[in-house]
């Protein structure tokens, strides 16, 4: 971990039920693929466990991967197989409609399926003379606009659009071998 990949003042904002819908998904998986070698053999459960594995990675990247990043120099979002970064100077507003989203200075709208997102105002049973709190996601928003704004504008790295590459080849082994299971199944 270098000092430019983790900057001082970085946050990084995840949807906060990725985690736990990941690790029961995979607890589901290895309960599954378990009782297949208990119950049957090694070969069933490897014929099996790409699809098994295939579901395991569609529940990684709808509910885990979608996140927002920030720093000084700007943002990196990435939504599901999508990865879009930017300096602050690209920036044309902040707005938060269900998710925050980012316009951009080539007039496009950049969601951010991970980032802070509208909830509904806490219920809250308040005394005399207490202060009500702002959401968290209204507070997340001033932050972020916050950080755009005391940007200097020699934050200016340009909008790059990328895929993910990894879960793309990940993606690519699984269907190769859930292919290939099916083949072996059906000869």
């Amino acid at each position: 971990m270098t000092p430019e990949e983790f900057p001082e003042g970085a946050r990084t904002f995840r949807a906060p039920s990725g985690p736990v819908v990941l690790t029961l998904s995979a607890l589901l998986a290895v309960f599954l693929l378990g009782d297949v070698v208990v119950r049957g053999s090694w070969g069933q459960m490897m014929l099996l466990a790409p699809w098994v594995l295939l579901g395991l990675w569609v529940v990684y990247e709808v509910s885990f991967v979608s996140r927002l990043r920030i720093d000084k120099h700007g943002a990196a979002v990435q939504n599901m197989l999508r990865r879009t970064s930017f300096g602050w100077s690209r920036v044309r507003d902040i707005d938060f409609r269900w998710q925050l989203v980012f316009a951009l200075e080539d007039g496009s709208a950049l969601t951010c399926y991970g980032g802070p997102a509208r909830s509904r105002p806490v219920r809250s049973r308040m005394r005399d003379g207490d202060e009500a709190k702002a959401p968290a996601g209204l507070r997340e928003l001033a932050d972020l606009r916050d950080r755009w704004q005391a940007a200097s504008d020699t934050q200016d790295a340009p909008i790059r659009r990328t895929w993910d590459g990894p879960a793309l080849i990940v993606l690519g082994v699984l269907m190769l071998w859930a292919a290939l299971s099916f083949l072996i199944v059906n000869r």
